[in-house]
């Protein structure tokens, strides 16, 4: 046991974890745990909820308190209150009440930061007009709300299509206004998500009633006689809006750290050791305002999540009480709910992958949660990324109203261990109809990647079929589906011809062996199958378009 004098700084995530771990691994240690807002522990990963409604209370926002603290952890709490300075030579802080203005300075032996982030906002043109938010916490979410049933206009301007935006635009379009999402990248989730899974998540919010605008950059915002914002000035042009979300993302907030003189990070966050520690031994930080090492590339990253910050904090209270826990670092894991569809991402996405030197193969493939033939089953696009000389997974992406979830955790699982695309194969996973198909739909995206790996297949992806068509390329889009499908819905081109399936082997001679032919199905099964026959034929240029129509982004001709 010891007598360390422990001080936190910061109370949302990371802190509170740190001190309650910190208090349980010594109780005899002495802590002090400072926060500027006016409470403890609150769960900003639920505040869109908050503001929609769905949480009702701002208590059910507040996981724990000061009193669990201070009674439990025979700890100091102060609130509404900034640490200012950092001595590191007298290991004291300066900390401000910024209620009465008093200040003092407290000692310490172990210091932890856990100072999180802030928002990210650029500078633009009437930012200081009535209207225009950020969500960081309870203030704002509070602010939001208030401000949302004072708007005389139904229109609300989302700045940025990240997680926290598109959450936000699911908030307001559910208290009944109308949101449009500027991105100045080229589709929703852009950090998170390929085009060919991204463009299903825009399809899916635009059916909702979301406007997008891409590819634009806001660059002012003017207001009524009342300094009440009403337009949003984006290259230019002009949107009428009676509020603003900013949701361009955040950066760690570092400004204490940095005056004291602690190394920070090519990515712009606090640096620190497998231990969570700074470069001065006695302080560590944690959360949000750190880099974490991307366990795939093993290069420094941001991530700000709930997660990361409390296991962050589980490590530093272990450590700063005579520990010597380690964090291995971050996939990337990230998950949100989109209105009727669960969207996730684990490890790296296909142009990150690419970006980082990885060669790459890939698997898009529509899924089902079960079994089909167990009532209630809902579908998802789940998308599988690998290195293709190993096989070595490297990430995955899915987004539907099928639960994701659970092949979200497996990948993350198979990439912490560093399985290949055999070994996901193989994953002996639980099966009964109303919980899975005898093959696990990540089981089949591993197939689809052996079966390219072993020269069995080759694919093309929706966008390329989409040019060949529009460009009037020579080739045959082969349906192999039956008439009935075929007769319901289709893709609209002039190189479109029926074959079913069946029927194939008997009627090749209608077919031009030297033509380019892409086979498509209605989830690529039966157009694999095709392209196997025709190959065993002695087709010169065979491929299946990867996803068929149930991953198709485009519209179809719908014939009933």
């Amino acid at each position: 046991m010891s007598n360390n004098r422990i001080v936190v700084i910061g109370g949302t995530a990371c802190g509170p974890k740190a001190a309650a771990r910190a208090s349980r691994c010594d109780p005899s240690v002495k802590i002090t745990l400072i926060e500027k807002e006016d409470g403890l522990s609150t769960a900003t990963c639920g505040l869109p909820y908050y503001v929609s409604g769905i949480i009702e209370s701002e208590d059910e926002m507040t996981v724990v308190g000061p009193d669990y603290f201070e009674n439990l952890m025979n700890a100091e709490v102060l609130l509404n209150t900034e640490v200012v300075n950092i001595d590191r030579e007298t290991h004291t802080v300066t900390a401000k009440n910024l209620k009465t203005g008093r200040v003092a300075n407290v000692g310490y032996d172990k210091l932890v930061l856990a100072t999180g982030s802030v928002p990210a906002i650029p500078k633009m043109e009437g930012l200081e007009l009535k209207g225009i938010f950020t969500l960081t916490g309870l203030r704002d979410a509070n602010a939001i709300r208030n401000y949302m049933s004072s708007i005389k206009t139904r229109d609300i301007v989302v700045v940025g299509a990240g997680l926290i935006g598109l959450e936000m635009t699911e908030a307001f379009v559910t208290a009944g206004f109308n949101v449009t999402v500027i991105e100045a990248l080229d589709w929703p989730l852009p950090t998170l998500l390929d085009w060919d899974i991204a463009v299903h998540v825009e399809k899916h919010m635009r059916e909702k009633g979301v406007d997008f605008l891409f590819g634009k950059r806001v660059t002012g915002f003017k207001g009524d006689t009342q300094a009440r914002l009403n337009k949003v000035v984006v290259d230019g042009a002009e949107i009428n809006a009676g509020m603003v979300l900013l949701s361009l993302g955040v950066r760690p907030n570092i400004n204490l750290a940095k005056n004291a003189g602690l190394d920070i990070g090519p990515a712009g966050g606090i640096s620190v050791n497998e231990y969570l520690q700074t470069n001065d031994p006695d302080i560590y930080a944690g959360g949000d305002c750190v880099e974490v090492i991307n366990r795939i590339t093993g290069k420094p990253m941001l991530a700000p999540m709930g997660s990361t910050a409390n296991k962050h904090g589980r490590i530093i209270g272990t450590n700063i009480t005579g520990g010597n826990d380690t964090f291995p670092g971050v996939l990337g894991t990230a998950i949100v709910k989109i209105f009727d569809h669960d969207v996730g991402r684990v490890g790296l996405n296909e142009s990150q992958a690419e970006s980082a030197g990885y060669e790459t193969v890939s698997a898009l493939v529509p899924a089902n949660e079960h079994a089909t033939y167990y009532p209630g089953s809902r579908d998802f696009l789940l998308k599988l990324v690998a290195e293709e000389s190993t096989g070595k997974v490297l990430g995955g992406e899915l987004a539907g109203p099928g639960d994701i979830v659970k092949r979200i955790d497996v990948l993350v699982s198979a990439i912490s261990m560093g399985a290949t695309v055999n070994d996901l194969a193989n994953l002996d996973l639980a099966y009964a109809p109303p919980f899975n198909s005898a093959m696990d739909p990540l089981h089949n995206a591993a197939n689809v990647i052996r079966n390219k790996q072993a020269g069995l297949s080759t694919s093309i992806p929706a966008q390329a079929v989409k040019k060949k068509i529009e460009n009037g390329d020579n080739f045959i889009l082969l349906d192999v589906r039956n008439p009935d499908e075929w007769n319901t819905v289709r893709i609209a081109a002039e190189q479109a011809r029926l074959l079913p399936l069946p029927e194939l082997r008997q009627r090749l001679d209608e077919l031009d062996k030297n033509r380019e032919i892409i086979v498509i199905c209605r989830t690529s099964i039966r157009a694999y199958q095709a392209q196997r026959i025709l190959d065993g034929a002695g087709f010169n240029d065979v491929k299946f378009m990867d996803g068929s129509i149930r991953a198709w982004p485009y519209d179809l001709l719908e014939m009933s």
